[in-house]
C-alpha cells in the first residue's frame, strides 16, 4: 500500500491563525490524525488539522514541495 504526505497545521487558542507545524506519512486520513496527534504533541493544540499534500494547489510558486500539484498559471 502507498504512503502518503499529509502536511499539519495547528492552533493553540481559538482565534489564532492556523500554522503549518510539521508532516507526517500515512496510509490513509484516519493514520494520519493519529500519527499527527502523536507526533506534534508537545503543545496543548486548540486545534490540528492534516491536509493530503497532494490537494493543496500552489498559487505563486513553481518550486517547493507543493509544485508537483501545480495546475496552470494565476
Amino acid at each position: 500500500m502507498r504512503e502518503f504526505v499529509y502536511e499539519v497545521f495547528a492552533r493553540k487558542d481559538r482565534g489564532e491563525p492556523l500554522t503549518h507545524i510539521g508532516y507526517v506519512d500515512a496510509l490513509d486520513d484516519e493514520t494520519a490524525r493519529v500519527y499527527a496527534w502523536k507526533t506534534y504533541d508537545e503543545q496543548n493544540w486548540f486545534e490540528m488539522c492534516v491536509v493530503r499534500r497532494s490537494a493543496i494547489v500552489p498559487v505563486n510558486r513553481t518550486d517547493g514541495p507543493f509544485a508537483a500539484n501545480r495546475r496552470g498559471t494565476p
